[in-house]
């Protein structure tokens, strides 16, 4: 098991699922991937029904419904920061924009808030205390990877950069036209995330947005799960130096993506 008990600023640290069925959700992502659900410790009016997605009793991710009648389906990563109101505040210096937060999250496990960077991508950052984030990762059935999909790879540097302290680099290992995302003290044998222009022969109606990557075992056995249980295929699947890869939407709408990997082993 690819277990982690601590995140460095700048890195991802956890990923969670806001959905219009979470239970349905849930069965559906058990059938994927192999994760059962755990309820959120605390008082149910203020975890407002978030639990969480867990493999061998360790959290892997997420799972609420979404918080408003206008709201959809959707993943979302979480940066690692120290200071959550100072972030928010550079990310409006640097051209982006707070969608919400910052807030406190219950039972003391850190102060949240999610972002739109200066594309208007969301992106969400945590100031961790209790909170220890994904407790397992980059193995079958747990989260592996953040890829920022954008129309303007040069202003995401900047954003990012000024942000976060990223920056971003191509490597032969990584899927033609993604750089990789890399910031001090990081521990992603593939850097923390990457970053891919949208053009060519994707939609032109795609928004700018950052996908969630799970492992599975193998692609194509999984997507027969995924589409058996009411889930479409959006893209793939295809063969990247890092894997065979493949994007769906769920039976309740969200874009979920999936790697049967090649990366090497976590450090």
């Amino acid at each position: 098991m690819s277990e982690r008990t601590e995140y460095a600023p700048g890195e991802f640290c956890w990923v969670d699922l806001a959905t219009t069925d979470v239970e349905g959700a849930t069965s559906f992502y058990d059938g994927l991937l192999g994760v059962e659900a755990q309820d959120a410790p605390g008082d149910p009016d203020q975890t407002r029904g978030y639990g969480f997605l867990t493999k061998g009793g360790k959290m892997v991710a997420g799972i609420g419904p979404v918080q408003s009648d206008e709201g959809h389906s959707a993943w979302a990563s979480y940066i690692k920061v120290e200071d959550a109101d100072a972030t928010a505040e550079a990310a409006g210096s640097a051209g982006g924009s707070v969608f919400f937060g910052p807030v406190d999250l219950p039972n003391d496990s850190g102060r949240v808030a999610m972002l739109r960077d200066a594309e208007g991508a969301f992106v969400g950052i945590v100031q961790q205390n209790r909170h220890p984030g994904a407790q397992v990762v980059n193995e079958p059935g747990a989260w592996r990877w953040s890829n920022l999909m954008t129309r303007d790879l040069d202003g995401a540097k900047r954003f990012y950069g000024d942000v976060f302290g990223w920056t971003a680099t191509h490597d032969d290992a990584a899927p033609p036209g993604i750089e990789l995302w890399h910031v001090q003290g990081e521990r992603w044998p593939e850097g923390l995330g990457g970053a891919m222009a949208i053009s060519g022969d994707l939609p032109a109606e795609m928004p700018p947005h950052w996908q969630v990557y799970f492992e599975v075992e193998r692609t194509d056995e999984a997507i027969e799960r995924a589409t058996t249980a009411g889930a479409k295929v959006g893209f793939g699947p295809i063969d990247v130096p890092a894997g065979r890869i493949a994007t769906l939407v769920d039976p309740q709408g969200a874009v979920v993506s999936l790697i049967e990997s090649r990366w090497p082993e976590p450090r």
